[in-house]
Order: C-alpha cells, then structure tokens, then sequence
C-alpha cells in the first residue's frame, strides 16, 4: 500500500531525466503546492547525483518576467539562444518563467 504522504507530497519534488540523466528538482516552501500567489517568485534546489555536480544548484525562478526585461540576445539559431535542459523543464510547468541559476554554471 502506497502511503498517502507519497501520492500527495508536503513539498514540491520532481523527478526528471533530462539529457538521459536522471535528477530531482525540489522546493522546500510548502505553499508552492496549494497557493498560486506563491508562484510568483520562488526557489527550487537540483541535484542529479552525477560527479561533474559538486553542490546542489540553487535556482530562483521568476514566473512574472517579460521577455523584453532580458539581455538582448542573438538570432535565435544562434548558440547564444540556446536554454539547458533543465530550464526548459521547468517552463514546462511555468511557461514564460525566468530561471536564475544564481552564480552557479547552468549544466544540462
């Protein structure tokens, strides 16, 4: 039998393969699950485990930006206009979002 806390998770997980590498992206505030406003600015934790990865990266995301705050950017075929994996996972959820990887060097 499948514990309730494992069909309804008290914080934000999600396991995800991406680049065929298997990860977890997670949030510690609770209210990411039940409240909406909360989605507004938030932070997720990612850690795949992999030995290139030193520290779990520390991600703030940004579901209220515009596209036109950003950096201007090359032509979109350009390798400048390319976005990781991982923050394409993300916009699958919160489409538009902005991800800040906060120092650390986007992977994947």
């Amino acid at each position: 039998q499948v514990s309730p806390a494992l069909r309804s998770p008290r914080f934000p997980v999600w396991l995800c393969s991406l680049s065929g590498r298997h990860s977890v992206l997670f949030g510690t505030d609770c209210r990411l699950l039940s409240d909406w406003r909360s989605e507004r600015i938030f932070q997720l934790y990612f850690c795949s485990g992999q030995q290139e990865q030193t520290r779990t990266a520390h991600l703030t995301v940004d579901t209220h930006s515009h596209h036109w705050e950003e950096a201007p950017r090359e032509g979109p075929c350009s390798p400048g206009q390319r976005r990781p994996a991982l923050e394409m996972a993300i916009r699958t959820r919160w489409p538009g979002a902005t991800v800040s990887w906060n120092g650390t060097d986007s992977f994947f």
